[in-house]
């Protein structure tokens, strides 16, 4: 295991913002930590922590403001967070009520000018610095979101690639965000200036906690905001981890800020009147509620990213081996608990046969278990209650006389856990509540269709429009569908690919936003019109 000391030492060596930083003596004022601090060794573990293989022995549980862990301002309130594998108590995290979340706001209000007044190669030096620590503890939080989560660990292990290669995507937009210069009268100068909006609620569900908590606070922070984010109850442990290493960067106490808890921070959040803006990702019965909230106090700037019922095309002319690979990842990948999964499968009637075959085929070598193990393709699902959500939906498509492969439950593995075997249905109406509702969980299903314009028709009938496949050889017929198709994202012969180069984020009931790309960090801006007349009259006077 790596030890807190060696995360520092390398901390150290990765410091590039260090040279800068030390020009600005305000840095000091605002109590940004010492490198004499941060080479400290962690407190000791706190007792409500119940001991777990293979996790750290110091795991945070307490709200991280002002660059310090802190118990609830009643420090009786608390949530237990359970090991979805056998439904045992992990431990005991603080729960934020409204007046925590008021300590957080003032902490980020209070940084935020200052933040926002550091050269911008500083704020994206941070977040590089946070990278490589990230970097050297990928063991100890792959093994803290696989034990929160149920997620198998080298799945972890994966998204924690993409959660580096965010950070560094925007620790290098944080010094090119330009305004523009307007040249349209002789003696006027015009131009635009970027500017923070201030302070950023923030919102993230309990599916993906790391991937989700930075695809939101790194764009926001390397543009000159200030966040105060609320993990989900069921996923708190990790992101609270990720606390401690940015506490080991040259990120300002207050820039970065983390309650726990449930819905009455989430409503502290979307309500506060001193938070500029609030990005959220969820459901959209709550993304709704976020955004009337946010509405009625006062006015803040909302982005949602919410739920989804994705459409995979399959083409008869397709690669079926491929296109099976990505539909199958695309609708069972971390167990369909996938905001844009593409669980309703649209194949080409003269290959449906062919390609129902190879995909169950496909899902006879899922391997569900212990997510520790190697040989784990699938954990459970997050806790009991979803489990038995799920149950609900397959108990419904064969009462329908669907035809179900699958979704058989595995109460041998342990009979406390949310385990299940990914479920397809066949011969269901496109009209099913399993083909047009948010799953949440490994259900999919086949629909076929004969021709290209029945496909789209089918696919554009949703009222969510997040993300959408597309699988063919026919480059006309691609470019067709990309056009036709409803969504945010569409992929063409693959699926789940989220790059930090390309903007995320859907239309319609999927919400209004994007993270990721450049437009990711735009999201986190204000544009100031500045209209200067370099050339008044009584200025002109007195020269000529």
């Amino acid at each position: 295991m790596t030890t807190f000391r060696a995360v520092t030492a390398s901390a150290r060596h990765y410091r590039p913002a260090q040279c800068l930083l030390a020009q600005s003596r305000s840095v000091a004022r605002l109590g940004r930590r010492s490198l004499a601090t941060v080479s400290q060794s962690p407190p000791p573990p706190p007792p409500n922590v119940k001991k777990h293989s293979r996790v750290p022995s110091f795991m945070p549980t307490q709200h991280f403001i002002r660059g310090r862990f802190v118990p609830s301002i009643d420090p009786d309130r608390t949530f237990p967070t359970y090991n979805p594998t056998d439904g045992t108590e992990i431990a005991e995290v603080s729960e934020a009520s409204e007046e925590d979340v008021d300590a957080a706001v003032a902490a980020a209000r209070r940084a935020q000018p200052f933040w926002e007044s550091l050269p911008a190669g500083v704020r994206g030096a941070a977040l590089l610095e946070l990278s490589f620590l990230i970097h050297d503890n990928a063991a100890e939080l792959a093994a803290i979101d696989s034990l929160d989560s149920g997620k198998p660990v080298h799945d972890v292990r994966a998204e924690l690639q993409e959660v580096q290669h965010v950070l560094r995507y925007y620790a290098g937009w944080a010094d090119k965000m330009r305004g523009q210069t307007v040249q349209f009268e002789q003696d006027i100068h015009s131009y635009t200036r970027l500017e923070a909006i201030g302070v950023i609620g923030q919102i993230v569900p309990w599916n993906y906690p790391l991937s989700l908590a930075v695809w939101k606070m790194a764009p926001a922070i390397a543009m000159g905001n200030t966040v105060v984010m609320k993990t989900s109850e069921k996923t708190p442990l990790s992101t609270l981890y990720l606390c401690e290493l940015a506490r080991q960067t040259s990120m300002l106490k207050g820039v970065l800020n983390v309650v726990s808890g449930g819905a009455e921070a989430g409503m502290a959040i979307a309500r506060h009147m001193d938070i500029d803006k609030v990005s959220f990702t969820g459901s959209t019965a709550v993304g709704r509620k976020i955004m009337a909230m946010a509405a009625e106090s006062n006015l803040k700037k909302v982005s949602l990213e919410l739920g989804g019922k994705g459409a995979n095309i399959v083409f008869a002319d397709a690669d079926l081996e491929e296109a099976v690979e990505h539909c199958f990842q695309g609708a069972f990948s971390n167990n369909g608990q996938n905001c844009c999964a593409g669980s309703r499968i649209l194949v080409q009637s003269s290959v449906h046969d062919e390609f129902v075959d190879k995909l169950q085929e496909k899902m006879d070598k899922v391997v569900v278990g212990d997510p520790r193990d190697s040989d784990t393709t699938h954990g459970p699902l997050i806790d009991s209650d979803h489990l038995a959500s799920v149950y609900e939906y397959i108990a419904a498509g064969v009462a329908s006389r669907g035809t179900l492969y699958g979704g058989d439950p595995l109460p041998h593995l342990n009979p406390r856990g949310a385990f299940i075997t990914p479920a397809l249905f066949t011969y269901l109406p496109a009209t099913h509540p399993i083909a047009t509702e948010e799953i949440f969980g490994p259900i999919a299903c086949v629909i076929p269709f004969d021709e290209q314009e029945e496909a789209i028709e089918l696919a554009n009938a949703s009222p969510y429009a997040l993300a959408a496949g597309v699988h063919t050889r026919d480059l006309s017929t691609a470019i067709m569908m990309e056009k036709s198709l409803n969504a945010g994202l569409v992929w063409i012969n693959t699926y789940n690919r989220t790059p930090p180069h390309m903007p995320f984020g859907g239309r319609k009931s999927s919400g209004m936003g994007k993270e990721l790309g450049e437009m990711g960090i735009r999201e986190y801006t204000e544009t100031k019109s500045v209209i200067m007349n370099y050339h008044p009259k009584g200025l002109w006077n007195a020269v000529f």
